[in-house]
């Protein structure tokens, strides 16, 4: 068989599949679409304490459809699945995902509609299972709870050691991040764990010398 016997049209139909029918088509997708609801209402569920995208979850449960009549479409014909090929391969997305989470649903959405379109919907019903039952366990599982930011602003650098007394009979952990110091006053960035936030606010703006303190969380890695 030359190159060229791939181009006729006897070779062609010989791979085209008249077996799928509208019927299974419309129960391919209709069950795709049961299976993408699903995720739409998890990816609700785990993102409840963050922020929650409206606009990225619609288009996870429409990628799952969109997936899965791509690769009923690829199994009707060869032309088709080639015509694919180079249709997809132009294809550029330049959205950023953010979140390492949301790479996680999109993958999943991805496999889903493959494995409906493949005829393989066993695979995908357990996939879903077995990964809503992962994503639930590793989200409860207990974190280190992460430090404070403390921010003081002293008249007097020299008060630097009084402070970071202060500091230690609140915290048995404690991490100067930085060190600012100009017309000799001195502003100081520390990174503390403490049990009586509150307190310790208290005492250290009540400190001869503090012009302001400040303590704010933030969003970064835990050090444990």
């Amino acid at each position: 068989m030359g190159f060229s016997d791939i181009f006729k049209k006897d070779f062609l139909s010989a791979y085209t599949n008249a077996s799928i029918s509208a019927l299974e088509v419309t129960g391919v997708l209709l069950i795709t679409c049961v299976i993408a609801c699903y995720i739409f209402w998890v990816y609700r569920l785990i993102t409840r304490k963050t922020f929650y995208s409206r606009t990225f979850n619609i288009s996870l449960a429409a990628i799952a459809v969109i997936t899965a009549a791509i690769i009923l479409a690829v199994q009707a014909s060869i032309v088709i699945s080639l015509g694919m090929v180079g249709a997809l391969s132009i294809v550029r997305f330049r959205t950023a995902v953010k979140e390492p989470l949301d790479l996680v649903f999109l993958f999943w959405s991805i496999a889903v509609g493959i494995c409906c379109g493949a005829h393989v919907t066993e695979i995908a019903v357990i996939l879903s299972i077995l990964l809503t039952i992962l994503v639930l366990v590793l989200d409860r599982l207990p974190v280190g709870r992460a430090p404070m930011i403390l921010v003081v602003n002293l008249k007097n650098g020299k008060l630097e050691e009084e402070l970071v007394k202060k500091v230690e009979t609140f915290c048995r952990y404690y991490k100067i991040k930085s060190r600012n110091i100009a017309a000799g006053k001195c502003n100081m960035i520390i990174e503390v764990r403490a049990a009586k936030e509150y307190d310790m606010v208290q005492e250290i703006d009540a400190m001869d010398g503090v012009e302001s303190v400040s303590l704010v969380s933030h969003d970064g890695e835990v050090t444990f």
